[in-house]
């Protein structure tokens, strides 16, 4: 996986991840939507690195 890819899905999942629970904090479904959102968008994008890599072996 390459650095960067890794490090940018990281990030997704971790900023969705906060934004998902202050939206449940403040009760705020719309940004707790969002904030699922990203973090499934950060699943994605490792997923498909992860992927790649298996493929170069």
């Amino acid at each position: 996986m390459s650095g960067e890819q890794k490090a940018k899905a990281k990030m997704e999942q971790a900023k969705g991840k906060t934004k998902e629970a202050a939206g449940r904090t403040v009760g705020n479904e719309r940004m707790a939507a969002e904030g699922r959102a990203e973090k499934a968008k950060g699943d994605a994008r490792q997923a498909k690195e992860k992927t790649k890599d298996v493929f170069k072996s």
